[in-house]
């Protein structure tokens, strides 16, 4: 860690502005169905409280488009955090301003305090400088403890900290920066990556900057049916980014000339039409039906990506391998996580890189037998392009 870390200050009698994320899902009735986000933002939260500093918690949640919406209120997460806490958690009814700053002014030391939705202005997302001086008003000290927003230049994660001198990494933010750095700059080896998900167009920058880097790299998922595509196969009706076809062609000249091993699936369960009963049946690569689609990994193509997995010692995985939304073709991203699992506990560092694949192993039960689960989609995904991240760039270096 080349910045400060809450770790490196004192927080005892300060106003300690901490942006974290608590964009978690609600359901119809304000319900808070996941609160992994809250949980991993305890530590942070714990060490400030127990130092005697005051705790102004700030964060995003939704798409309110820059107008108050009680469906976008974090009232929920206030009361769900009191909870978690086992501690009185105030709120205040706007993130500046009047509500904010008498709240604030009212917080005794070891006091927790969390301010509504950022986005209710619009200013908080065009990093508009006037709105973060009016929330760096608001504290002493800066804390950033949101992974999953640092790859964005706003008010609440750059702006603010031009006007707070102390600006540091919270306990998360320092644990994901520190998993991931470590992982892509200094990895022991051998260094396999798994990418999955839908689109190559998401994941090329991630693909070009993991080439020079890993020993193996595998593909799984809707992506690669364009390499397919790329080598001549037939596909089907899988999906396919036309305008990606010669990049992929691209792609596989260059790993040519490196020296690593570019695995993609062997044979898939290809369906008759896009839904969960759809008839299935398992195909080599070479073999999908020009009526069907491909939804998932086949057996074999499971049996050699987990085999690397488990000759591995540290794997980063990002992306599902197939449509894990529908039960029936969700067997290959288990079958993944579960050999991440296998290969954790011979002491293999595994990292599930945000998004849906931390969806899709939180749902198969699995998210605590690897070694860290990134909280942030997008934002581990640049760090894996090698881009510098703006949350974390604004914080203080360290002497």
């Amino acid at each position: 860690m080349k910045k400060l870390t809450i770790n490196d200050i004192d927080v005892h009698g300060k106003r300690v502005l901490v942006r974290v994320d608590f964009n978690v899902p609600l359901d119809e009735k304000q319900n808070i169905t996941d609160d992994t986000r809250i949980v991993e933002s305890l530590p942070t939260i714990k060490k400030i409280l127990s130092s005697g500093g005051k705790a102004i918690l700030m964060s995003h949640l939704g798409r309110p488009k820059g107008k108050p919406k009680p469906e976008f209120s974090l009232k929920p997460v206030a009361a769900r955090l009191e909870k978690l806490l086992g501690t009185k958690v105030y709120f205040a009814a706007d993130c500046i301003g009047e509500p904010a700053e008498s709240a604030v002014a009212a917080l005794k030391e070891g006091e927790c305090l969390l301010l509504e939705n950022l986005r209710y202005h619009n200013e908080e997302e065009a990093n508009d400088p006037g709105f973060a001086k009016s929330l760096a008003k608001l504290g002493d000290v800066y804390v950033n403890d949101a992974f999953g927003s640092a790859h964005r230049a706003h008010a609440s994660t750059e702006g603010v900290t031009k006007f707070i001198s102390v600006c540091v990494a919270g306990l998360l933010m320092q644990k994901e920066l520190e998993y991931l750095g470590a992982a892509v700059d200094n990895p022991v080896r051998p260094f396999t990556a798994i990418l999955g998900g839908a689109k190559i167009s998401g994941k090329i920058d991630v693909i070009q900057n993991l080439l020079s880097k890993v020993d193996t790299l595998i593909i799984g998922g809707g992506m690669a049916y364009t390499f397919y595509k790329a080598q001549g196969l037939e596909i089907g009706k899988s999906l396919l980014e036309a305008d990606k076809v010669e990049l992929a062609g691209q792609i596989l000249a260059d790993v040519k000339k490196k020296a690593v091993k570019f695995l993609l699936p062997v044979d898939c369960v290809v369906a008759s039409d896009f839904k969960n009963d759809a008839e299935r049946k398992v195909v080599a690569k070479d073999m999908i039906p020009a009526t069907w689609q491909a939804l998932d990994i086949g057996p074999a193509t499971i049996e050699l990506f987990s085999n690397e997995v488990k000759k591995s010692k540290t794997v980063v995985w990002n992306g599902p391998m197939g449509v894990f939304e529908f039960p029936n073709f969700a067997v290959g991203t288990n079958a993944v996580a579960r050999a991440l699992v296998e290969a954790t506990k011979q002491g293999t560092t595994t990292i599930v890189g945000g998004g849906d694949s931390a969806a899709a192993i939180t749902q198969a039960g699995m998210a605590k037998g690897v070694t860290h689960v990134s909280t942030g989609g997008g934002a581990s995904l640049e760090f894996l392009e090698g881009k510098v991240l703006p949350g974390v760039a604004a914080l203080t270096d360290k002497k």
